[in-house]
């Protein structure tokens, strides 16, 4: 495509003075300089912690064809093309878009948000539609399927930057995919990552205490959840394919107070609304549940007198929330009751998620991705029905740096009240302090009543602490390692190291701790 052609999906020039020539843009979109290819554009933008504008003349000199940037044309040195935007991350979202053929247009596209429980919705959703025949596509922390590929989504960025998402709905429409469930983050949303996305469906879990370090405040965080639900409107309309006519639908969960309000009061053409309570008054909603140490026996009520009896091997009140979401975003979708019930019992499990670890231990032994305060809660109540009355929880987590300082203490008192014993290790202390980073957390043990030393403890390095938490474990208890899940790297000062909590517990039970690199510090 031509630079000109780009240019008319761009929703925010301001200053297009400095275009002398419109060349042919022959490679992707990038805004990191040493990934150009002859012929790319090249989009630079202001960042949190650098500016993108300085490497211009670097993109140049590897063959970038024209430069998209925030500054005006007098303010930088470029040789080729030049336009200037308001926002370099929301042209880099349509420019993106544009070079593929706004790919999301010819999809039906769901999306997920919400604190906790965003994964594990968006893979029963994918298992209700697959097990219904419908030819759909994924992109979630974990991975993303794209039709017979699947790829890894990355280390820590639950959605991965505009041109890659971009990329990859296009080529769920090559493998002739007509659905597209999209996990998204309020990071994703902010940044502009999943702009130009089109989404047909919109989907919340909860919105819970995170990313305050991101966002300043829980308002400003909910706000950017919610740019979901304002795109529903805001995006194309479809006329062609299965999404002509689909009302734009927006999924809220009515237990989630006061967001859900909130929610609702964002323009949609129609609302599903879901909740664990029947007084609720929602249009999905258990009926019965029982809760089991290996599964979850529940009753849904749907609209039109719906009535749908299924088990779960997902445990815990929290799933229960994440089976309703999935089913009432199915019911928008018009899938039958009984693709719903198959689809939901076909997942067994979520990588990183409450995943259980056999090595021939007397005790059970878990790795889950709880890293919030809601989601440390909700899992510790999960596993207490694990275990017979006897057991003990035995929790290992930590809290990462570089983000919200006040989830430190928070992680600390849920810690200290629904767990027998504390372990306090590192998880991505970055460039933080990982000795002050685990006092936070553990003064809240101590003011909640912990004795350090009785019920809690300090280990510094996290497979150590992983190491520890086996050797105190007897036969009925359960260990779980939290906050890393299925993610494969720690960061230490600015350097992602190896590292799987799942191999630290295997590890472990075998008795040969996997220890934490580079150092039992964190300071890296």
């Amino acid at each position: 495509m031509n630079l000109s052609d780009l240019l008319k999906a761009v929703p925010n020039i301001v200053d297009d003075s400095a275009v002398t020539s419109d060349p042919a843009i022959t490679a992707p979109i990038c805004e990191d300089s040493r990934a150009i290819q002859p012929g790319g554009l090249f989009v630079a933008r202001m960042g949190k912690s650098t500016d993108g504008h300085i490497y211009i003349p670097a993109a140049v000199e590897r063959g970038a064809a024209a430069v998209v940037g925030e500054y005006p044309p007098d303010q930088v040195s470029c040789s080729v093309p030049y336009v200037q935007v308001a926002d370099g991350g929301l042209a880099l979202a349509y420019l993106s878009a544009a070079f593929f053929g706004f790919p999301a247009r010819r999809l039906v596209m769901i999306g997920v948000t919400g604190t906790d429980g965003k994964t594990t919705t968006t893979n029963l959703l994918f298992s209700i539609l697959q097990t219904a025949g419908v030819p759909v596509g994924m992109i979630s922390t974990i991975n993303a399927v794209l039709g017979d590929q699947e790829v890894d989504t990355g280390l820590h960025v639950t959605t991965p930057a505009a041109p890659q998402v971009q990329e990859y709905l296009a080529r769920m429409v090559r493998s002739g995919l007509t659905h597209c469930i999209l996990e998204t983050t309020s990071h994703g949303w902010a940044q502009h990552r999943v702009a130009a996305c089109d989404f047909d469906v919109a989907v919340i879990t909860n919105i819970q205490h995170e990313h305050l370090d991101f966002h300043g405040t829980w308002e400003a965080y909910r706000d950017a959840k919610a740019m979901l639900f304002r795109d529903l409107m805001h995006g194309m309309r479809k006329t062609t394919g299965l999404a002509a006519g689909l009302p734009k639908t927006a999924v809220i969960n009515l237990d989630d107070d006061p967001s859900a309000d909130y929610l609702l009061a964002i323009p949609a053409d129609r609302y599903i609304t879901y909740a664990i309570d029947p007084a609720k008054g929602a249009a999905v909603s258990a009926l019965q549940v029982e809760y089991g140490p290996d599964s979850t026996r529940l009753t849904i009520s749907g609209p039109d007198g719906m009535t749908l009896a299924l088990s779960s091997a997902l445990i815990g009140q929290y799933n229960v929330s994440n089976i309703l979401a999935a089913v009432s975003a199915a019911i928008g979708l018009g899938v039958e009751p009984e693709a719903i019930r198959l689809g939901v019992e076909a997942v067994r499990g979520v990588p990183g998620r409450m995943e259980r670890i056999h090595e021939g231990q007397p005790f059970l032994a878990v790795v889950d991705f709880a890293h919030t305060p809601n989601a440390l809660e909700q899992a510790l109540r999960a596993a207490r029905l694990m275990i017979p009355p006897t057991g003990r929880i035995i929790a290992v987590w930590g809290s990462a740096g570089l983000r919200d300082p006040q989830k430190r203490a928070l992680m600390g008192e849920v810690s200290a009240r629904l767990a027998d014993l504390t372990v306090i290790t590192a998880e991505d202390p970055r460039t933080e302090s990982l000795d002050e980073i685990m006092a936070a957390s553990a003064e809240a043990c101590r003011a909640m009543g912990g004795i350090e030393g009785e019920t809690f403890w300090r280990v510094p390095d996290r497979g150590e602490a992983i190491y520890f938490a086996t050797q105190m474990a007897r036969p009925g208890d359960v260990v779980i390692a939290f906050g890393k899940g299925h993610e494969q790297s720690m960061c230490f000062g600015t350097v992602e190291y190896p590292w799987d909590d799942r191999e630290a517990m295997r590890a472990a039970l075998r008795g040969q701790p996997l220890r934490t690199l580079p150092t039992a510090s964190g300071r890296g």
